[in-house]
């Protein structure tokens, strides 16, 4: 495992982080990526940490707190071992937003007590855009309480789009920013914001390494999934889109077509995006963590492979639907 400052926050991260949604289970509707079974989860989470995985994801509404659970369960007796961010501003089963003090305080209460810990390293901004983080002075004034308080390490967002994030880079105190960064979606690169952060001492976190799983093989044309499966409410166009893009990436770079290859070179891609501090891919086993610190261990793209890459994106880049 590879080792990266998160900005300038002081805080090191593992390349590879784990993306903790998966494992917190279903939640009701189209919210979560279907069943799972904890005690595999938890052989993942030991796994990931065993091969030096040490950034873990979480939010308050990754199985209603159940990730935040898992996780708390799994670090218990070394939590000074491992970074954990988690989230807040959505409420419990994404029924809604609640940026108010109030709301934020009690939904970081209840992911420190879920985890048995009295501070995160990261605390994010669910979905903050720039209304609700700029709108009122209370919701900056109030992570940095959380920091004076000894609660969080570090503030971060992790915004919808990297519009929003380039619209709140110059908020003081941000730490950090997550957003979608991937083979099939450009739109940080392109706007620049790696770059920008960096330039602010601002880490990068790029989720969604694996374009919700269409980037690691096993998703064909046929492939219906589950109604408590968020991809059920995606156009089947944009499915056979990206599934199409996908396999003209593998053509592209000559790449033996199985699913730990394809995996292992989406992972490679944004480790070799300038400014991205941690990739967190979602990670439900055991296999699928050792696949990925495989792929960390084989280090960044080379340009004649990202240039590659990059015209199959530009030909698909308008039906993508990022």
């Amino acid at each position: 495992m590879r080792y990266r400052p998160l900005g300038s926050t002081g805080i090191m991260v593992s390349a590879i982080g784990f993306g903790a949604w998966g494992i917190g289970g279903c939640t009701p509707g189209a919210t979560s990526y279907g069943e799972t079974d904890d005690q595999e989860s938890l052989r993942a989470l030991n796994a990931a940490f065993d091969h030096g995985i040490t950034f873990y994801d979480t939010s308050n509404v990754y199985g209603d707190g159940h990730s935040e659970e898992l996780i708390g369960a799994c670090f218990a007796g070394r939590r000074s071992d491992v970074i954990i961010a988690t989230k807040a501003g959505i409420t419990a089963s994404y029924r809604g937003y609640d940026f108010h003090p109030a709301a934020l305080r009690t939904s970081l209460e209840g992911s420190l007590r879920r985890m048995r810990t009295d501070y995160v390293d990261v605390l994010q901004l669910h979905n903050g855009t720039p209304d609700t983080v700029m709108g009122s002075s209370e919701v900056v004034e109030l992570m940095q309480r959380f920091l004076a308080e000894g609660k969080v390490r570090c503030w971060g967002i992790s915004t919808l789009s990297p519009d929003d994030a380039l619209a709140l880079i110059d908020v003081a105190g941000v730490g950090c920013f997550q957003v979608n960064c991937n083979i099939l979606d450009w739109r940080a690169i392109d706007a620049g914001l790696p770059g920008a952060a960096a330039s602010r001492g601002i880490g990068v976190i790029a989720r969604t390494p694996l374009a919700s799983g269409f980037l690691a093989g096993g998703i064909g044309k046929d492939t219906m999934f589950p109604a408590n499966d968020h991809r059920s409410k995606w156009p089947r166009d944009r499915i056979v889109t990206w599934i199409d893009a996908a396999q003209a990436v593998v053509g592209s770079v000559n790449l033996a077509d199985t699913p730990e290859n394809r995996a292992a070179l989406a992972l490679r891609f944004c480790l070799s995006v300038d400014g991205v501090a941690t990739v967190i891919p979602g990670m439900l086993t055991r296999r699928e963590v050792l696949a990925s610190v495989a792929a960390c261990e084989q280090g960044p793209l080379g340009r004649d492979v990202m240039l590659s890459i990059e015209g199959v994106y530009r030909r698909y880049e308008a039906r993508l639907g990022a």
